[in-house]
């Protein structure tokens, strides 16, 4: 491979690259933050499509459609970053997450709206992993620590800027201005991204699957495809939006009359112009020599990174978010339908095995995960997030339980506590990981986060109120970061160049998925130890009965860091996350 211009394989990025780093972290951030945007919005969006607020579980796949396309997609766009180059999949994640937020925002019906979340999360997952691979590119193994420990804090702060951000927007705008603003933002990355991008010469780059890998030359831009996409924008909107103006209009009403009786807004000339307009940017992007969009080279990065075999890990990963995600605690670990759900995940799982023991070149190579520090590291991250997630959602409650029962705003700067620390754990333990093995950071990481824990287990009504409950919430915040940037060096130091992005991706997937699966088990073991402890006192009140929840749940978050820092002394030993080779540099292609 052939370094790009700036970047030297030894000493690492010049500034310019830096930037673009930067730029990239930024839009970690703001992906994460849009994870938890809707807490504040979502009665608001439930409103719009006529959706009652008494039945909040209609509303599920509006979160659920999300997480569906953060986890479900970043496998496959995990290894496409591998085999296109870092920064494409980059600026094609933020570009799907773009057009996921203006579908939101001009959604006019629970299904278009989820299709809209659904977009945004595949977006914004996509960043991840792609992210953490040009990390990798940049930097050599013993320097790279640092950059992986300031890209984990700013994914992980979201859960609190989210709600704020949400709150702000809300105060002068309604909730369509969210993601308004996500979409100027989208928009903006891409062209910083794209501008500080500099693709270095390459000759005749092959795929890994044989074909050439695209490289764009010069040439007139294609203007039929542009024009297309222009009046599908425009009629697209108007679809959306159908402007009251214009349908009151003797004339242009017209074009928002359905051609049968009670027939779609779809089924309307305006609709039918926005149809074709897709289908003639569809045709476009497939067979235009320079289309506006490289439909056939995306596609033929998706064949080689294993389509298939990334379509059944999506279905058994989309079973377990499906099951756990839209999960009504107070009834059973999953929802009534996740039975079937996590009996289709299952089978999936079971074709996937299959299939990667069969394919020539499935999307998890056969060695890629071979390494001990490897495959530990996923399950380390699937422990870090059962625990992780108990701090995002129970301290906020316990705050709303006691001291705070009128003020979401206040319950949240009680988590901000935690979050602050966060991240200047997540820098400090990567500084670390140049000086010590990532098995002793990341125990003790969690080491930390389970004191925190256990001590957030003993709070009572009146525990906040006082100036030591601080010391756990950043003691836990603290632990936290400083594991998450070992678990990422150890599985980036343990792969290999060409399966950077797969890793990152699995990581992260790992993580997603301890979090759906631990806060369902968690709230569900709370509220069990509820109603034993009401057994036995039958004359405890409301507020008392809840803090024994929390209690039980803090407890349960203890045991899952312990056991996450238990793994990590273990798995992580053979980890060379120090002082190694110079790491690869970045690719482009092929």
């Amino acid at each position: 491979m052939i370094p790009p211009s700036g970047v030297d394989a030894g000493a690492g990025p010049d500034r310019r690259s830096r930037l673009l780093l930067g730029f990239c972290a930024a839009a970690v951030a703001f992906a994460a933050v849009d994870t938890y945007v809707v807490v504040l919005a979502l009665p608001d969006m439930m409103a719009a499509v006529s959706i009652p607020v008494d039945e909040l579980q209609r509303a599920a796949p509006i979160v659920s459609g999300f997480l569906l396309g953060y986890v479900a997609m970043l496998p496959l766009i995990g290894r496409i970053a591998d085999l296109r180059g870092q920064v494409p999949v980059l600026a094609a994640s933020l570009a799907v997450f773009a057009v996921g937020s203006l579908v939101t925002a001009a959604s006019y019906d629970l299904n278009t709206m989820v299709a809209g979340r659904f977009l945004q999360g595949a977006g914004g997952g996509g960043l991840v992993p792609a992210t953490m691979a040009l990390v990798a590119a940049l930097y050599p193994i013993e320097r790279r620590g640092l950059p992986l420990g300031v890209v984990s804090g700013v994914q992980e702060i979201g859960s609190v800027l989210g709600p704020l951000f949400g709150a702000f927007v809300l105060s002068f705008t309604s909730w369509r201005g969210i993601f308004a603003i996500n979409l100027a933002v989208g928009v903006l990355l891409v062209v910083a991204v794209r501008t500080l991008w500099r693709q270095p010469a390459v000759e005749a780059p092959v795929g890994r699957g044989g074909h050439p890998a695209t490289v764009t030359r010069p040439g007139r831009p294609d203007l039929l495809g542009g024009l297309a996409a222009v009046v599908l924008l425009v009629a697209g909107l108007a679809v959306f939006l159908q402007p009251p103006d214009l349908k009151r209009d003797l004339t242009w009403g017209q074009f928002f009359i359905p051609y049968v009786e009670d027939g779609s807004r779809w089924v309307t000339p305006v609709g039918l112009v926005a149809i074709g307009a897709l289908v003639v940017l569809a045709l476009r992007c497939a067979f235009a020599k320079r289309p506006i969009i490289d439909a056939r080279g995306w596609f033929r990065a998706a064949i080689d990174a294993d389509l298939v075999g990334a379509t059944l890990l999506a279905v058994a990963l989309g079973g377990i978010v499906l099951a756990f995600a839209s999960a009504d605690p107070e009834v059973a670990v999953f929802n009534p339908k996740g039975g079937w759900f996590l009996l289709g995940s299952g089978l999936a799982a079971a074709a996937f095995v299959v299939h990667l023991i069969r394919a020539d070149a499935p999307i998890i190579p056969r060695a890629a995960l071979a390494a001990m520090p490897a495959w530990g590291s996923l399950a380390v991250s699937f422990l870090i997030g059962w625990a992780l997630i108990a701090a995002l959602v129970d301290i906020p409650l316990f705050a709303r339980t006691t001291t705070h029962r009128d003020s979401q705003l206040g319950a949240a700067l009680i988590l901000l506590r935690f979050l602050v620390a966060l991240p200047i754990g997540a820098v400090v333990g990567g500084y670390l990981i140049r000086r010590l093995p990532a098995g002793v950071i990341t125990a003790v990481g969690m080491l930390l986060a389970a004191g925190g824990f256990f001590w957030m287990a003993q709070w009572d009504a009146t525990s906040l109120d006082g100036f030591a409950s601080n010391v756990p919430l950043v003691i836990g915040g603290l632990g936290f970061g400083l594991a998450l940037a070992p678990v990422n060096a150890a599985i980036l130091s343990t792969t290999t160049h060409d399966t950077h992005g797969l890793a990152s991706a699995l990581v992260v997937v790992a993580r997603m998925v301890g979090m759906l699966v631990g806060i369902s088990v968690l709230t569900t073991w709370g509220l069990r130890q509820l109603h034993a402890e009401h057994e036995r006192n039958p004359d405890l009140g409301l507020v008392e009965l809840a803090i024994v929840q929390e209690q039980a749940v803090f407890t349960g978050a203890a045991v899952a860091a312990l056991l996450a820092a238990g793994l990590a002394l273990v798995l992580f030993r053979q980890a060379p996350t120090r002082g190694l080779a110079a790491a690869e540099v970045l690719r482009t292609g092929g």
